[in-house]
C-alpha cells in the first residue's frame, strides 16, 4: 500500500469534512453535499466508503495541487460520476468560507471533466461548466412507461436522458417507478417543462439517478449542463432561471457562452467537522 494513501496503518488521523446546502441559501433547503478536504491521494476505495458513510447524492474530495489548482472528484454512495454541479458548488464555497482562496480568487478544479472554474458573483458563487447538448432520440417503452406520461420531446448526452413534459404540474407531480428507471442505459433522466406563466422562473426540473443510488437528486448542477443550451434555443434566451422543483427545492441562474454553461448559485455550510481517516 502506498505510503501517499490513507490506510489503516494510521490510527487517529483525521481530515476536515463539511456538509454544504447547494443551490440555496437556507440552511435544510437546496442540495446537501459532504465536502472532504485532503492533504494526500487516498486510495479509491476509502473515498466510496466514505461516500457510503455520509448517504448523500455526492460528496466532494478535495485535494491541493501545484499553482493554486485543486483535485475534485465526485463520489455518490454507489459509484465516482465524471460531473456534478451541486458539490462542486459546495466545494467552492468552502474554500472561500474557510479562507483557503481569497474572496477575489478564481477555484480551479482539476476534474474528470476537465478544468472548472468557479468565482464570486453577488451573492453566489458563478461555476464554468461545459455545455451538455442532448441530440432527439425515440424514447424506449420502458421510460414512457416509468414516467407514466407522453414526453413532448426526449433527447439524450453522453450523461442523461432529457425529457420535456407539457407543464410545470406534470413535473411536480410525477411519480416514477424507481426500478424501470434503474434499467435503463443512461446515468439519470431529466424531466423538464416551461414555468407556469405566474413563475418567475423561466423553467423547471425533476432529477432522477436510481442508476447510480440516487432515486432523486434534490438539485443538480450537471442536469442544467443539457437544460441549459435546451432551454436557451427553445425560448431564445442566452441567461434564463432554473427551478428544480424536488422536495427539498433549490433555485439557479443559467447562462449559456458558446461551449460553456454557467450556472450560478448559493450555498451555506450546515455542518463542520472531522472525520477519521483510518
Amino acid at each position: 500500500m502506498s505510503s501517499h494513501a490513507f490506510s489503516i496503518q494510521q490510527p487517529g488521523s483525521t481530515v476536515p469534512i463539511w456538509t454544504v446546502d447547494a443551490f440555496t441559501a437556507t440552511p435544510f433547503s437546496g442540495n446537501p453535499a459532504a465536502v472532504c478536504l485532503l492533504d494526500v491521494q487516498p486510495l479509491r476505495e476509502w473515498m466510496q466508503k466514505v461516500a457510503a458513510e455520509m448517504n448523500l447524492s455526492e460528496t466532494a474530495f478535495l485535494r491541493p495541487l501545484e499553482d493554486g489548482m485543486y483535485e475534485l472528484r465526485w463520489f455518490t454512495p454507489r459509484v465516482e460520476v465524471d460531473l456534478c454541479g451541486h458539490a462542486t458548488l459546495a466545494a467552492a464555497h468552502i474554500l472561500y468560507e474557510t479562507g483557503r482562496i481569497g474572496e477575489q480568487e478564481t477555484a480551479r478544479f482539476e476534474t474528470k471533466s476537465g478544468v472548472i472554474t468557479a468565482c464570486r458573483s453577488g451573492g453566489g458563487i458563478k461555476l464554468d461548466f461545459p455545455s451538455e447538448p442532448v441530440s432527439p432520440f425515440s424514447p424506449p417503452d420502458e421510460l414512457i412507461e416509468a414516467l407514466g406520461f407522453i414526453p413532448r420531446f426526449t433527447g439524450s448526452n453522453r450523461l442523461d436522458y432529457l425529457v420535456e413534459a407539457d407543464d410545470e404540474a406534470t413535473v411536480r407531480g410525477l411519480k416514477p417507478d424507481m426500478v424501470l428507471l434503474r434499467a435503463l442505459n443512461t446515468r439519470g433522466v431529466i424531466v423538464t417543462s416551461r414555468s407556469s406563466a405566474t413563475s418567475s422562473y423561466d423553467f423547471v426540473s425533476r432529477a432522477f439517478f436510481p442508476a447510480i443510488g440516487v432515486d432523486e437528486d434534490p438539485v443538480t448542477g450537471s442536469a442544467h449542463c443539457a437544460l441549459a443550451p435546451y432551454w436557451a434555443k427553445r425560448l431564445r434566451k442566452d441567461e434564463l432561471r432554473a427551478y428544480q422543483a424536488s422536495a427539498r427545492g433549490g433555485s439557479l441562474t443559467v447562462r449559456l457562452e458558446e461551449d460553456r454553461v454557467i450556472l450560478i448559485g448559493q450555498a451555506i455550510t450546515v455542518l463542520s467537522g472531522r472525520l477519521f481517516a483510518t
